[in-house]
């Protein structure tokens, strides 16, 4: 079993509800299993036009090889109507194998760790979130980059808590909050 982070991207569509919905179906299939998934954050497109995308984080423990994942990413994309009609289109799904344990590779359609993890706030910002003292192969502790992409648009975006599960005065207090 090996541990790694897929950064996971949408701006297509109804982006949030896709990036719920692939993180169920990555947690379905039998050689993932999801160890924890950071909060949603809203960005602005980075060498690209279109909206703002929808982002976060998964942490997966996995039985298949790189390679392999790398074919269920793409299966999963094409699952949620994924095209790749130019590149950095905007794209109803995007699934990114960020790190896979401490390997290092590097193939023509597969590099890791992700050769632009740490210029992105929209992958760095989530991925400390998950796992604030992670190492990144060959470049240091995830965190220390976090400066250098400080001048990038990321927002937590809020989610609203089941309201059966609060007093009525905390209902009250948030209803105005989650639109």
């Amino acid at each position: 079993m090996t541990v790694a982070y897929l950064g996971l991207g949408a701006n297509l569509g109804d982006a949030r509800q896709t990036l719920k919905d692939a993180v169920v179906c990555l947690a379905q299939q039998r050689t993932v299993a999801v160890l924890g998934k950071s909060s949603l954050y809203r960005t602005a497109p980075v060498d690209a036009g279109g909206d703002d995308y929808f982002n976060c984080v998964v942490k997966i423990d996995t039985s298949l090889a790189a390679r392999e994942l790398l074919a269920l990413c793409h299966q999963i994309e094409h699952h949620f109507g994924r095209e790749r009609p130019y590149r950095n289109a905007p794209r109803t799904l995007d699934l990114d194998i960020l790190l896979f344990g401490d390997h290092s590779i590097d193939e023509p359609d597969l590099i890791v760790p992700h050769p632009r993890l740490t210029d992105r706030a929209f992958v760095l910002v989530p991925l400390v979130e998950i796992d604030p003292s992670l190492a990144i192969p060959a470049r240091g502790r995830a965190d220390a980059f976090l400066a250098s992409v400080a001048g990038q648009r990321i927002e937590k975006v809020q989610t609203c808590q089941c309201m059966m599960q609060k007093t009525p005065s905390d209902a009250n207090a948030d209803k105005n909050r989650c639109r």
